[in-house]
């Protein structure tokens, strides 16, 4: 499934009109990791919100496979998209395993019920997050790092072919986000699916990115490939501060020092 912005403009300030997403025009192709990088309010989250349909754009049209996303159901969406948000909060005592499951229900009868495949989905996925021990647990008695890692499974339980991460790592230990980011780039490869992740790791985003996309004040300022836009000029632009970009072999890519020290 592709992906196409078409001169979107959105404004939470309508009396104004300050734009918070200007002219975008880009698209995402299947089997690619993107990643969104910008400073405190350039627009990634609204971004985001847009391509589920949770906003809408004052003008412009976001195409899923050249079809208007307005045209879908919620269900349908929900076939098409999933979100792993930033700030996700539970505060009903769901056992873990229920909220997991619920990323099928756009797969369920009237009745919410799981059927073999479900459960058997549900199994695997709380295998690739490592949640297998906390199944059983009441959710709003996880820590931060353990409701990212369920908020992750549930949504990997819809099966999209489109994946939107918010943060999703923020709360996370280096080891489970690694895990997790191995496992969506095996997914990419297999599957074919489109990954796009906001990040404020300039540095992780590289290493794990196909592109990455730089935003400020609602306009995309560079689009492309680690190698072609990880530069000093556009770090300069975009956030307002020196810095250095060395290739590093550890890691095998490239990599952003600043200065911190006068």
């Amino acid at each position: 499934m592709k992906i196409q912005t078409q001169n979107i403009f959105f404004s939470h300030d309508s009396k104004n009109n300050i734009p918070a997403i200007n002219n975008f025009n880009i698209q995402f192709e299947p089997g690619n990791f993107y990643s969104i990088l910008g400073p405190n309010g350039s627009g990634k989250t609204t971004f985001l919100d847009l391509l589920t349909g949770y906003l809408k754009p004052d003008s412009g049209e976001i195409l899923f496979d050249n079809t208007n996303i307005n045209s879908f159901s919620k269900n349908q969406m929900a076939k098409k998209i999933a979100l792993v948000s930033q700030d996700y909060y539970i505060n009903f005592p769901f056992i873990v395993r229920e909220v997991v499951t619920m990323g099928r229900r756009p797969y369920m009868g009237r009745f919410f019920s799981p059927d073999k495949e479900d459960i058997k989905i549900v199994n695997n996925i709380a295998e690739i997050t490592q949640i297998q021990e906390l199944m059983g647990r009441k959710v709003t008695c996880l820590s931060g790092g353990e409701t990212q890692r369920v908020v992750f499974a549930r949504a990997l339980c819809q099966t999209t072919p489109i994946l939107l991460l918010d943060e999703a790592f923020s709360n996370m230990d280096i080891s489970h986000s690694i895990n997790l980011l191995k496992n969506l780039k095996n997914q990419i490869k297999q599957k074919g699916i489109i990954v796009i992740s906001v990040f404020h790791d300039i540095n992780f985003a590289s290493i794990w990115s196909d592109y990455m996309i730089f935003l400020k004040s609602g306009s995309i300022i560079a689009s492309g490939e680690p190698e072609a836009v990880l530069t000093k000029d556009i770090i300069k632009q975009v956030y307002n501060i020196d810095a250095q970009i060395e290739f590093n072999k550890f890691c095998s890519a490239n990599q952003v020092y600043f200065l911190t020290k006068q």
